[in-house]
């Protein structure tokens, strides 16, 4: 997309705008749930340490007022299936919030899943006018970018230098200010599906809303629930949301790689409710209260009573076996998780130093997932929780808001992303063309 530069860049602006003005609202927006968290932040001369968090955990800088999730409507596989549903979903949770927060919010960051993520490395080289490195070498190294072509209808959601090097020397957080000839970046390229960033775009604004960030949920879960060492030394972080799967793997405290499979939690209420034939609204109550996917022998004993409203008396009072649930449950568990296997193979996940697997998102919480998980994935794996943040309400701190928490700690200190370094635009003619590929190569 033409305008996708200047797109990122506005947003980028605007999100300054709104810190200026001290709050901003962050919409999670996910098959199962529409979360939205408004933050107050403080300025960095307020830095406090609470509940055991200084700042270096980023987060002494802003704070929870507001909290608020409703249900989500209208969203299929993370992506928005019907407008006006999703419209009226978002507005429930941002009205609940304001008002909570007793303010009103004009700009929000928000996340999505789905949208058929790919992941790409790039890398670029340039020789130093000067033997330090300015500002503009940055950009020019940035452009000088090998991007290829993405295709038609993908849009480039994020785009992180990863790792600069200068001359002999690798792994340079930063370059500014050091001394060399020649200097090298790698990034990594998401791009996602067009249509599905701009349907969301198109319905944050019908909702009076102005956009002030976008961000991967997978992204941001990883963000939340990887500790610091995880981010370092490589780790992958498996968001288990409701109608999608969300993976990213973080090493030297970047995301390298994500990916998303196209089913979740939603799909194990589906069998629930299929195999016991029962109201979507029973299953999700059977699967939350005694789901699980590894059976003993006390299960066949312990009887689930199922109830119904059809009105047929006998019908209405069956009960199953826990362990025909957990039976009718674990392969399709089994089957995300050998799914999640083939997209880490297909990243080479298997090469990092660390094989650390992190599974958060409100599908982790199915007991029995921590002991059948190693038998596909490899034995370390833990049960994330999503950092705390100041001013979180105690019904929001557990994994599946992880995307939610991790979107806050995006808003307060969101990474470098290209859109953030002056380009040499003036010196190219910018024509307007089809493909986002082509566009960034004339343009830079």
């Amino acid at each position: 997309m033409n305008d996708l530069y200047s797109t990122q860049r506005g947003m980028r602006n605007m999100r300054k705008a709104a810190m200026q003005r001290g709050v901003i609202a962050i919409l999670d927006i996910g098959t199962s749930k529409i979360a939205c968290l408004v933050l107050r932040f403080d300025g960095p001369d307020s830095f406090r340490e609470v509940d055991g968090i200084g700042s270096m955990a980023g987060q002494s800088s802003f704070r929870v007022i507001g909290a608020a999730t409703t249900r989500s409507r209208g969203v299929k596989f993370g992506e928005i299936d019907v407008m006006q549903e999703t419209e009226r979903a978002i507005r429930t949770a941002v009205q609940a919030a304001q008002k909570m927060a007793n303010v009103r919010v004009d700009h929000v960051i928000a996340s999505f899943s789905g949208a058929g993520p790919r992941s790409y490395g790039l890398a670029g080289e340039v020789n130093l006018v000067d033997s330090v490195v300015s500002e503009q070498d940055v950009s020019r190294v940035l452009a000088a970018c090998d991007v290829p072509d993405i295709g038609e209808g993908r849009e480039v959601l994020h785009a992180h230098p990863i790792n600069f090097a200068l001359d002999h020397r690798s792994g340079l957080g930063d370059p500014r200010g050091q001394i060399g000839n020649r200097l090298a970046a790698d990034m990594h390229m998401l791009t996602v599906d067009s249509m599905v960033v701009q349907n969301l775009l198109y319905c944050i604004k019908r909702c009076d809303l102005e956009l002030a960030g976008l961000a991967s949920s997978a992204y941001v879960s990883g963000i939340s629930s990887l500790v610091e060492d995880e981010q370092e030394l490589g780790a992958a972080c498996v968001d288990l949301g409701g109608g999608t799967t969300g993976i990213s793997i973080f090493m030297k405290k970047h995301m390298i790689y994500t990916d998303c499979v196209r089913m979740g939690g939603d799909h194990v209420t589906l069998d629930i409710s299929k195999g016991l034939q029962v109201p979507l609204a029973t299953a999700e109550r059977i699967k939350t209260f005694y789901g699980g996917v590894v059976a003993t022998g006390m299960d066949d004993r312990e009887m689930i009573e199922i109830g119904g409203d059809t009105g047929d008396w006998e019908h209405d009072r069956r009960s199953v076996s826990r362990a025909e649930l957990i039976g009718i449950m674990r392969p399709r568990v089994e089957e995300i998780l050998e799914e999640v296997r083939v997209r880490l193979d297909a990243a080479g996940f298997e090469h990092l130093p660390s094989q650390q697997i992190v599974f958060t998102g409100g599908a982790s919480q199915i007991p029995g997932l921590d002991s059948l998980a190693p038998k596909i994935l490899g034995q370390q794996i833990r049960i994330g929780r999503p950092l705390r943040v100041q001013g979180l309400p105690q019904a929001a701190t557990g994994s599946s808001f992880a995307a939610s928490v991790g979107l806050c700690l995006f808003a307060a200190h969101p990474q470098d992303e290209w859109w953030d370094f002056e380009i040499p635009l003036e010196r190219y003619s910018s024509r307007s063309l089809k493909r986002a590929a082509k566009w960034f190569k004339d343009n830079w």
